[in-house]
């Protein structure tokens, strides 16, 4: 009894503010309610809305997609290839270390999403930077130009990659140094020891990023919302964000509860097929394959 008292705490707020909720929330996918009113019960309309007659929905899942197929790869090689350098006998690597991770600690916040839309923007540094080094002086605003809004927030999700660079890290302290020098006997050179060495035993490291990227990729909100607005239009209109505006701009409670919904099938169904073609190549040294 002593145990659960003490973890009581834990288990109200559980049950109070996730399972409740979870399960209010599937009741209200299922209704047409705008808060002011009772939820009235519409059965599988609002699901049928969203999947034939709202073209903002699939503009929506497919800013997503490619947000999520484009920054996720290129941000768990980078965090790799960051990873790999500082595994080197650097100097000052605390210091190298603590500089990479900074922006992952303050990247998602509000005031780096300002920062990012001034540095992009008509009269932001970037410009300034393209036309000292490469004369370019055309004045763009990257974050409000239909070709190239998107990819400016994939490299804002790019430039946070200090969390999944850190747990490389720490999956290549684990590898044993003996291969390497056998290895290196052997007359391998440093290629063959990434592709050969390094690379299968990372494997387990690489498939908890790869989940762990795409279940954030696919919430991905805060830059949509402050840096761009879902603009220019609806380049940037994130899943996430369409679900924010239908919910509490347009007060269609019951709508955004269906899309909710739907974006937890989606992580869930992505997320297995990680899961299950992880066992054709991640490889586990404990079981020897």
């Amino acid at each position: 009894m002593a145990g659960y008292v003490f973890i009581f705490p834990w288990l109200f707020g559980f049950l109070a503010f996730s399972i409740i909720p979870i399960g209010v929330s599937l009741y209200l996918a299922f209704t047409k309610y705008d808060i002011l009113t009772p939820p009235e019960w519409v059965g599988l309309d609002n699901f049928k809305e969203m999947f034939t007659e709202d073209t903002r929905y699939w503009i929506s899942v497919k800013a997503t997609l490619i947000f999520v197929f484009t920054a996720i790869p290129l941000r768990l090689a980078f965090a790799l290839a960051v990873a790999l350098l500082l595994n080197m006998k650097l100097k000052f690597l605390g210091f190298f270390r603590a500089t990479y991770y900074l922006p992952t600690l303050i990247g998602g916040s509000v005031a780096v999403s300002v920062m990012w839309r001034q540095l992009f923007g008509a009269t932001g540094a970037f410009n300034s930077f393209l036309e000292a080094f490469f004369g370019f002086t055309e004045k763009v605003s990257w974050i409000t130009h239909p070709s190239t809004a998107l990819m400016s927030l994939v490299v804002l999700s790019v430039w946070q990659f200090g969390s999944s660079m850190l747990i490389f890290l720490a999956g290549l302290k684990q590898i044993p140094a003996g291969l390497y020098e056998a290895a290196q006997v052997d007359g391998a050179n440093a290629w063959y020891k990434f592709k050969n060495i390094t690379l299968p035993l990372l494997t387990p490291v690489i498939f908890f990023n790869l989940v762990m990227g795409i279940i954030n990729g696919f919430k991905v909100f805060t830059e949509g919302m402050i840096v761009t607005g879902g603009g220019p239009f609806d380049k940037t209109l994130f899943y996430v964000l369409y679900l924010y505006e239908k919910s509490f701009r347009y007060y269609e409670m019951g709508y955004g509860s269906a899309m909710a919904w739907m974006l937890l099938v989606t992580i869930a169904f992505f997320t297995a097929i990680v899961f299950k073609s992880s066992k054709h190549w991640v490889y586990y040294e404990s079981k020897g394959d």
